[in-house]
């Protein structure tokens, strides 16, 4: 038996236990509702925002930023699982797989560091009360989150790294192992141990800040807006670990021994529906913002309130000759 010396060589994933079908059914129907959601969620954050894209809220272009990441991992993945359900082989020619590849290891990366960018940024808010400088436009954030794993994954797609794993287009599953290990498992891994500390971090500061009574009205409006801006934030956070923790967990046991079909059908849905998780977090921050809306407008309608009460009460005592006095104690 020769040695396999590409992906090309190895079978195709769940041809031979009956799984195939659903393995790409599965992963096709969360794709296709993350690409829909993404599509939406852009759309609705279009129409619900005015001005320059720059003067939005930071919560407001994270969203954006990760929807856009969702859509374009969705396109890509779609073709390639599509392709593979079509012709129960491998993705050809060599080029359109390494090509797939290439586009799922750039926006995977770029979700990952754009949520620990996220992370950071919340908890610097509630521990230091400034957000990390982004710069004019995000070009700090968006060079890093996108253009680190450019380069990256040029530098592998020019050895030949990317390619067919059995299942769909990205690390080759002989030649890009290595590189999948320190791509992909190892910053997962470490991103959500990261996060994780990070977000218990900022979610203990949070409790402890809500309990705490600021005397200084300035100081305790900036406490309510770092902390919404913080929580906001950790939305991002948790939607990252439900997305890719069961990828993170399969690289660890891949590692170790072959994980079985059914984890491997854990990984496919979960990593296929950042789009709907990103989406219920957007849904979730236009309700907030809604009902703090609604809020402020009760608020500022209150005195008007007020004074009507006080000026009904004053034509009552006009018409009646004077206002009525209480009666006096008893015993007087």
């Amino acid at each position: 038996m020769t040695a396999a010396r590409s992906g090309y060589d190895l079978p195709v994933y769940g041809l031979d236990s009956g799984a195939f079908p659903y393995i790409h059914a599965a992963a096709l129907s969360c794709i296709t509702c993350s690409l829909l959601c993404a599509l939406a969620t852009i759309g609705w954050s279009w129409r619900a925002n005015r001005g320059r894209f720059a003067d939005w809220s930071p919560g407001d272009r994270m969203v954006v930023y990760l929807a856009l990441c969702d859509l374009l991992f969705n396109v890509s993945h779609s073709l390639d699982h599509a392709q593979y359900a079509a012709t129960g082989d491998h993705v050809r020619p060599p080029l359109l797989c390494a090509v797939y590849g290439f586009s799922l290891a750039e926006f995977i990366a770029a979700q990952n560091l754009l949520v620990t960018a996220v992370a950071v940024n919340a908890c610097l808010l509630v521990y230091r009360g400034r957000p990390v400088p982004f710069g004019r436009g995000d070009w700090r954030l968006l060079l890093v989150t996108f253009g680190v794993p450019f380069v990256f994954c040029t530098a592998v797609f020019s050895r030949g790294g990317f390619g067919p794993n059995g299942v769909f287009c990205y690390f080759d599953g002989v030649n890009g192992q290595v590189a999948k290990v320190f791509f992909t498992t190892a910053p997962l891994v470490g991103a959500i141990v990261f996060n994780g500390a990070l977000y218990a971090l900022t979610w203990r500061r949070l409790r402890r800040q809500a309990g705490r009574n600021c005397r200084v009205l300035g100081r305790s409006r900036l406490t309510r807006a770092a902390a919404r801006t913080a929580r906001t934030s950790l939305l991002f956070v948790a939607a990252f670990f439900v997305q890719w923790w069961a990828m993170a967990v399969f690289g660890v046991w891949d590692l170790i021994a072959a994980p079985p079909e059914w984890f491997f059908q854990a990984v496919t849905t979960f990593s296929n529906l950042g789009g709907v998780l990103n989406g219920c977090v957007f849904v979730i921050i236009r309700r907030r913002r809604a009902g703090a809306l609604s809020l402020s407008v009760s608020s500022r309608t209150l005195p008007g309130s007020v004074q009507s009460v006080a000026g009904a009460l004053a034509e009552r005592d006009r018409e009646s000759g004077g206002p009525r006095r209480p009666p006096p104690p008893r015993g007087v």
